[in-house]
């Protein structure tokens, strides 16, 4: 109730068992067409705090999830429509109670008194969370979705849902927005072209610009390719370490390369060419860290300058990984970026504030940001919808996460412990994570085993933070036996199957 919904965006990686067509959908919101590189500073011209630029419309993107949902369908759904939204509907008017995580989230989420739609959504007349069990109900959703399912996604993007949505935005008492109904009307879903590239004997496909998370998961897959991380232990020094350069490698060409490929001309395929991913491992030593990455060259010379996002990216995000009996199989990531969004709540939904993933300064050593702000672009992420395709040309995995730019290390781990450790995939979900994104330190996460391994990773050069680091992991493997899913223990979620 706090991640993800129409309020947002998704990616969609999809594979069709009877053509061995492997698609990809974008669905990732877009800034309005009054955006400005300058959106995100201050009266001085220094970048705000992301805290700061997060509550109200300034960071809302236009919505794209309903829209992505809807090409999809024509393309590849059997039931009807409507008939999608019948169960989304009765849980909205029937009401759920309220989790110890939904009521934790609330508690961390004190900016929801600022706005009365949300405040009055979630928490009591005396301004506490809604208590763990109560029950939560929400019937103008009900309605929108009504709507929707008789109307298609035009009933979203266009009429009164679209009016009220640029109304919330612009009226904002706090950073209100430029939003109009006419950037609603004007938003189109994308198909995409997959990223794939091999790894050991597999092929592995995920989700290209304007998301991040596939080409920097096949870059780190492919600069491992030279070392066999089979024949060493699976979460140990030499592994962890091993990951970690080759993720400091991979984030170093991320931040200075990748944004929305509408805007900013990304070197794809120079990026996971194996000759140049084999040059870059060997900037790995296996006794020492090289210290913060520089960016490589993948046949491009740098024409803008690298830089990350500035936001916590996408804490509320979701995952789901289906493969059905006929082997069609679907990974989709969905966010609204932070928990709440932008904490603007309109008939029945939370809008997002994924525009705070565009990197704040607009300007960086002379030259403009890769992922700057401008009007209609899409925001970088880091959103990593991956499929494991074997040699018979079958999948065998769908994984995917929730996490802001760290998804790429968790859906990364979970890879290597399923291919080249042998994991089963809840073991691999729940193996301890190491995450570097090429910043200051080498994560790892509290309360595991990992923990340990900070003393001899500091010997190596390695500057070790612990801290808690809150997947979401879901993922699906095919055995010679059936089916068999894992769901991340660190978040709500379960596997189900038929």
């Amino acid at each position: 109730p706090q991640s993800s919904g129409i309020g947002g965006g998704a990616f969609l990686m999809s594979f069709d068992a009877k053509s061995g067509e492997i698609s990809a959908f974008d669905g990732r919101e877009t800034a309005p067409k009054a955006a400005t590189p300058d959106m995100f500073l201050d009266e001085n011209g220094k970048k705000r705090s992301f805290k700061d630029a997060r509550p109200g419309g300034l960071s809302v993107g236009v919505p794209g999830l309903l829209r992505m949902l809807e090409m999809v369908h024509k393309k590849y759904g059997r039931l009807p429509w409507a008939d999608l939204f019948k169960p989304a509907i009765k849980l909205a008017e029937n009401g759920f109670p309220v989790s110890k995580r939904f009521n934790k989230m609330i508690s961390r989420s004190p900016g929801l008194k600022i706005f009365d739609g949300s405040a009055g959504e979630f928490l009591t007349p005396l301004g506490a969370p809604l208590p763990v069990g109560s029950l939560y109900v929400n019937k103008p959703l009900a309605e929108t979705f009504r709507l929707i399912a008789k109307k298609g996604a035009n009933a979203f993007y266009t009429g009164p849902i679209a009016r009220d949505i640029a109304a919330t935005v612009r009226g904002s008492l706090i950073n209100p927005g430029s939003m109009t109904a006419a950037d609603l009307a004007g938003y189109k879903a994308i198909r995409r072209d997959p990223v794939c590239t091999f790894y050991r004997v597999w092929m592995v496909c995920g989700m290209g610009p304007p998301s991040s998370g596939g080409i920097t998961t096949l870059q780190i897959l492919g600069i491992l390719q030279s070392f066999d991380l089979s024949k060493l232990k699976a979460n140990g020094v030499k592994a962890v370490h091993l990951i970690s350069q080759a993720s400091r490698l991979a984030f170093a060409d991320r931040n200075a390369y990748i944004a929305d490929p509408d805007f900013v001309s990304v070197p794809v395929a120079g990026m996971l060419d194996p000759g140049y991913l084999e040059l870059r491992a060997r900037k790995i030593s296996p006794d020492k860290t090289f210290g913060k990455a520089k960016p490589g060259n993948p046949g491009k010379s740098i024409s803008r300058s690298a830089a990350p996002e500035d936001g916590d990216g996408g804490v509320s995000t979701s995952h789901i990984s289906v493969i059905d009996a006929e082997g069609n199989a679907v990974s989709m990531t969905t966010t609204i970026e932070s928990a709440f969004g932008s904490r603007l709540f309109v008939r029945g939904f939370l809008l997002n504030n994924q525009l705070t993933d565009f990197t704040f300064r607009p300007n960086r050593n002379g030259k403009p940001t890769v992922n700057r702000p401008e009007g209609g672009k899409r925001p970088r992420s880091s959103m990593s919808p991956t499929l494991v395709l074997d040699g018979t040309g079958r999948v065998v995995m769908a994984v995917g996460s929730p996490g802001g730019s760290r998804i790429i290390g968790y859906v990364v781990k979970t890879l290597i412990a399923a291919l080249d450790w042998k994991m089963n995939i809840q073991a691999a979900i729940d193996l301890p994570h190491a995450v570097d994104r090429n910043m200051k330190t080498l994560d790892l996460e509290k309360g595991t085993a990992v923990e340990t391994l900070k003393p001899a990773l500091e010997k190596l050069g390695h500057k070790v933070k612990v801290r808690r680091l809150t997947s979401g992991l879901h993922g699906i493997v095919v055995t010679k036996d059936g089916l068999e899913g894992g769901a991340d223990p660190r978040r709500e979620g379960v596997a189900l199957g038929d």
